[in-house]
């Protein structure tokens, strides 16, 4: 059954950002998972960026990862990964799905819920 979102600290949302390789991305998502900022990350290798930097055209190979989490622990997530990623400027957009899998909505909200132990 689908679920639609309601916009609150529960509300499932997917996050994007880059990593320059699969160690790092794996390094980082690892942490991410066990501190329960995120229940879930894909990560998609081989993605290439093309993109102006600091005044010059830059293209590179990276790692893009979609990361799932709640919109409560979206101030944390953010703030580790300022303090993780290896870039200056790392990407981190966030997309906000109008609803979907009541029990993968569920799952996502139970990961990422301090109040109990990981599953």
């Amino acid at each position: 059954m689908i679920e639609r979102q309601n916009g609150t600290d529960e509300e499932v949302l997917i996050c994007l950002t880059t990593f320059p390789d699969a160690e790092k991305a794996s390094q980082i998502g690892t942490v991410w998972v066990e501190s329960q900022l995120a229940a879930c990350l894909n990560f998609l290798p081989g993605a290439e960026s093309i993109y102006r930097w600091e005044g010059k055209i830059e293209s590179s190979s990276e790692v893009l990862a979609i990361v799932k989490t709640t919109r409560g622990r979206l101030p944390e997530l953010e703030a580790s990964l300022q303090e993780l990623h290896p870039y200056e400027l790392p990407e981190f957009l966030i997309l906000s799905p109008e609803g979907g899998s009541a029990e993968y909505l569920k799952w996502v909200r139970g990961e990422t819920t301090l109040d109990k132990s990981p599953s």
